[in-house]
C-alpha cells in the first residue's frame, strides 16, 4: 500500500466493544503503537494477505466478537 501524509488519511468512527479494545490497546502497547496505529497496522496486513492471494477460510468468531451482545 501507498504511503500517505496524514493530511490525506480518511477518518473513520469505529465501534468496538469493551473488550475488544482492552485486547487491542494490549497489543499495541506490546508493539510501542498508539491503539490507532495499531488498528491500521493489521487493517494494512489484512488488505496485503487478501492482495496476494491468501484466500483461507474465515476463521471463527473471538468471544469478543461484534455480532455478539456486550455481557451485563
Amino acid at each position: 500500500m501507498e504511503e500517505k501524509s496524514d493530511k490525506s488519511k480518511k477518518q473513520i468512527l469505529l465501534r468496538i466493544s469493551p473488550s475488544l479494545w482492552k485486547e487491542l490497546a494490549e497489543w499495541a502497547e506490546d508493539d510501542f503503537r498508539s491503539i490507532n496505529g495499531q488498528i491500521e497496522f493489521l487493517l494494512t496486513e489484512c488488505v496485503r494477505k487478501r492482495k496476494s492471494g491468501h484466500k483461507k477460510g474465515p476463521a471463527p468468531l473471538p468471544d469478543w466478537a461484534p455480532d455478539e451482545e456486550e455481557p451485563q
